[in-house]
């Protein structure tokens, strides 16, 4: 306390003096500063900024409760992050051929994207997919599609994230089966199905069902992963697409544990114990532009689900109190203006996820402000996380920014700021009622405003968008990557010959098996295994469960 006193004496003494002269002569840029999600910053941060915390409650150590620090004991010292390049466009062939180029490259960790038609349940031949086969992300209509993706590729040596939601568990069932057909077990499979319904209702918008059935797939790829894959992370709550819509650093993480909370408890009603399942939630967070706010985040997000966990739902393991996150580059942050400076954007990226802590890293490249990532970009963001990792001395120690007065003041600011949001979450019946009643997404769309606002007055400076503009800029065309115009028509071709070859009388009996299991309230990954294993595609599948349970509309006017 006395330390407190004389350091609190010595502030006034310099505002007083040193720093009064100083203004005096030459004002500072702006009369107040701000993180992008409102928080004050204080011109200094000292001891005074922590008064009433305590290292053991609110930091700890590395693995321990509250893990604000870390939740592995050596963080990267014993292994550093999985760096996962976000791949997928086009034919299978395509994205294989991506795929094992950046495996010999030396990435570690496969993050696939689909394209939309396959994101909302549609095969490639359907006209509703005109336009938008292999634009976003690969086309996957079949099993063969998925053989393709991984040709070459032993699935017991790779992790792999899947960004799936509404049909995830018709992704999933392909990646068994064909694990199979490579003579893997599921037991040994690891890696990841984004399986996040429920921000798809506020942010992306890529839901096929309405929520309620589509909770129930989500909760069904947790219970069968419980029991057959006890490797595979059955959900990556994601803040990133809540953020990429517009969510501030502190919504993004709070409507992503109120997420969490909405899944947990759902599993807990079909009987599951918490802790048979919650070591295997992942979470996802975007890495935007404030650095220490970033960073700052992540550390408060393990702390708050560490709290909740421990409080909400008495866990008892020490593993269903870890918030594993995978992060990256946030889209909306790269430019298609001046684009070669994404490069510092993309590093800078790295370095939040770095220094928050992450399990996983996804560097963007420079070009995605413009197109998908050519070949070239891919591998130079890859290497951005070697550098990182290996000449940095990022990996030498862990939490290097702890103890930073700023960094420590502004993780509890923003976790105390999250678990408001929680309360108010609470207080309307939970996160699936907020989302329905408007709430979630009327808080979005006023954080999206203001940063807009924010870009278009000047307050937020975008290098060469609305500072440093340059009128003539060389052109990037032929560097860019460009889709095949005919890869509709190939993929069409692909899956005609797929339904040729295959056994009708079969997959006619699959279907109405998973109609069947529908019916009957049955978990939908055992016939949907099935399904797939027939060479059922997933249109075909996803017409089955429209069919039963309808298509979800928006209709809410906020």
């Amino acid at each position: 306390m006395s330390d407190l006193k004389n350091i609190r004496t010595a502030s006034e003494r310099w505002e007083n003096t040193v720093l009064k002269k100083q203004l005096e002569r030459a004002p500072e840029l702006r009369d107040s500063f701000a993180t992008p999600s409102g928080i004050p910053v204080k011109r200094l941060y000292t001891p005074l900024d922590l008064e009433g915390s305590e290292y053991a409650s609110d930091l700890g150590f590395p693995g321990e409760f509250p893990y604000t620090r870390g939740v592995y004991p050596t963080m990267y010292r014993g292994r550093p992050w999985t760096m996962r390049m976000y791949a997928g466009y086009g034919t299978a062939e395509d994205t294989n051929k991506r795929f094992r180029y950046l495996l010999a490259e030396g990435m570690r960790g496969l993050s696939i994207a689909f394209d939309l038609p396959t994101q909302l349940g549609y095969d490639s031949d359907d006209p509703l997919s005109e336009g938008a086969v292999g634009r976003v992300g690969v086309a996957v209509d079949t099993l063969a599609d998925m053989e393709t993706v991984f040709d070459g590729i032993p699935l017991d040596e790779v992790s792999t994230s899947m960004t799936i939601n509404a049909p995830a568990t018709v992704l999933l069932a392909m990646y068994i089966v064909l694990a199979g057909k490579q003579g893997v077990p599921a037991a040994k499979l690891s890696g990841t199905t984004q399986n996040d319904i429920l921000k798809e209702f506020v942010a992306r918008g890529t839901y096929i069902f309405p929520p309620k059935p589509s909770m129930q797939l989500g909760m069904d790829i947790v219970e069968y992963c419980s029991r057959h894959l006890p490797k595979w992370n059955t959900m990556s709550i994601t803040g990133y697409h809540i953020r990429e819509a517009g969510a501030d650093a502190v919504q993004e993480l709070a409507f992503t544990i109120a997420n969490a909370i909405a899944y947990i408890e759902a599993a807990r009603t079909r009987g599951l114990d918490v802790d048979d399942f919650a070591s295997r939630l992942s979470y996802s967070l975007g890495c935007h532009r404030d650095l220490f706010e970033e960073v700052a985040k992540f550390r408060a997000a393990r702390r708050l689900f560490a709290r909740v966990m421990k409080e909400r739902f008495d866990a008892k393991k020490a593993e269903s109190y870890l918030f594993r996150t995978f992060s990256g580059s946030c889209g909306s942050t790269l430019v298609a203006q001046q684009p070669l400076n994404n490069t510092v954007r993309i590093a800078l990226h790295a370095l939040m996820g770095a220094l928050g802590g992450h399990q996983a890293i996804h560097t963007a490249s420079w070009d995605e402000g413009h197109a998908l990532p050519s070949e070239e970009a891919s591998k130079l963001a890859l290497r951005t996380q070697q550098i990182l990792a290996t000449e940095t001395g990022l990996c030498s120690t862990i939490d290097p920014l702890a103890g930073s007065y700023y960094v420590e003041s502004l993780t509890n600011e923003i976790e105390k700021r999250a678990a408001d949001y929680l309360r108010k979450i609470d207080e309307q019946g939970g996160m699936l009622a907020a989302i329905e009643n408007g709430y979630i997404g009327g808080e979005i769309q006023r954080s999206s405003l203001r940063q807009q606002q924010a870009l278009e007055s000047g307050e937020t400076v975008v290098v060469g968008v609305n500072g440093y503009v340059e009128e003539d800029e060389q052109g990037y065309d032929e560097q860019y990557l460009h889709i095949d115009q005919a890869i509709d028509e190939k993929q069409a071709r692909k899956l005609a010959e797929v339904r040729a070859s295959r056994s009708p009388a079969d997959v006619a009996a699959a279907l109405e098996n998973l109609a069947g299991a529908i019916d009957r309230g049955e978990n939908l990954m055992p016939p949907t295994i099935d399904a797939v294993r027939c060479y059922a595609s997933i249109g075909e599948i996803c017409a089955v469960m429209r069919d039963k349970w309808g298509e979800y509309r928006d209709t809410s006017i906020r």
